[in-house]
């Protein structure tokens, strides 16, 4: 108990982003404390840091989808896992702006003059990110509906269905179950239908135990089991099982190993470490560049952890003490699995 005390005051002297989730999820502070650190993001901090990056135009980095990882599609997306609040009005900027210039005609999101199509994997992150920030627009819906319809027979969604692929991919599956979330919280036109598509993709993530070949057994990728922040578009275990915590999914023993996954890593003083960082430009010190990524940048306690991270995986394990999720109606183009 005084190891678990120790790594929530360790959390709680960290940046807001970190500080309001903590008070939210391992406090059991009121709502009104709770709003109000989170509040802090857009005011101090990276969260406020990432917006004073944001062109006049509405944009990041010079671009929607591009460069990785300073554009304006991956800077809100970071920003939501910030928290920073919804109906921010940079962010609903923003989010105007992929709409404008990433609608295709498809009903989904594509902003490549080169393709004639749109990709479920990138729809589904613009999707978690309007309607997480609450954007009003019919255009949203648009994106919901092409999701549905993209649906393959597992269960799971692939961006290389265009291609040819009949089997669905981790990586797709959770960027499109993240934005289907959000806007069943949102404002859905057809709640029961999008239930229903996230369960049969919960089930899709289940038959693989997360991580192992519903063939063979085998593990798929051992990439799946190293934590990373920001996951960008990536899928690991921890991101997996934050979705069905957060979706408020029954528990089931197909989850079993990959929450043992994360209970054995834990190191003896009650973090866990940053294993993993995808290659990219980043924001540091309201910079671009090649350099420690922002969101570490301003850790005070050891530069090799990341609090975002700590805070999922500690969640996990209490949750796993406890014998169940806790339900909570708010928030806070990969290769195909085999």
């Amino acid at each position: 108990m005084a190891k678990r005390y120790a790594v929530v005051e360790w959390l709680l002297a960290g940046d807001p982003a970190i500080r309001w989730q903590t008070l939210r999820d391992l406090v059991g502070a009121s709502q009104r404390v709770v709003a109000r650190e989170q509040e802090r993001v857009a005011e101090t901090g990276w969260g406020a840091r990432l917006l004073s990056r944001q062109e006049p135009s509405g944009q990041w980095g010079g671009g929607i989808y591009t460069p990785k990882w300073t554009s304006t599609t991956y800077t809100m997306a970071l920003l939501r896992e910030l928290g920073l609040p919804a109906r921010h009005p940079q962010a609903l900027k923003a989010c105007k702006l992929l709409l404008d210039r990433g609608f295709h005609k498809d009903g989904g999101f594509n902003c490549w003059s080169a393709y004639s199509y749109s990709e479920p994997c990138v729809t589904g992150m613009v999707l978690a990110v309007c309607a997480y920030f609450r954007c009003e627009d019919e255009r949203v819906h648009s994106f919901a509906d092409y999701l549905l319809q993209q649906q393959m027979k597992d269960g799971g969604w692939n961006c290389q269905s265009y291609r040819g692929a009949t089997h669905g991919s981790v990586h797709t599956t959770i960027l499109v179950l993240e934005g289907l979330l959000d806007y069943e919280r949102f404002q859905p036109r057809d709640a029961g239908r999008v239930r229903a598509a996230q369960a049969r993709a919960r089930e899709f993530l289940l038959a693989h135990r997360l991580f192992r070949s519903h063939r063979t057994g085998k593990v798929i990728n051992p990439a799946w089991t190293r934590f990373s922040f920001p996951p960008r578009w990536h899928y690991d275990i921890l991101r997996a099982l934050d979705h069905f915590r957060d979706a408020g999914a029954a528990r089931d023993r197909r989850l079993s190993e990959a929450m043992e996954i994360v209970n054995k890593r834990r190191r003896e003083d009650g973090r866990w470490v940053l294993q993993h960082r995808y290659p990219g430009k980043v924001f540091r010190n309201g910079e671009a560049g090649p350099a420690q990524p922002l969101e570490h940048a301003a850790r005070l306690a050891d530069p090799q952890m990341v609090g975002v991270v700590v805070r999922g995986a500690l969640r996990l394990i209490a949750l796993r003490a406890a014998g169940g999720w806790r339900v909570r109606s708010e928030r806070a183009n990969g290769a195909s699995s085999t």
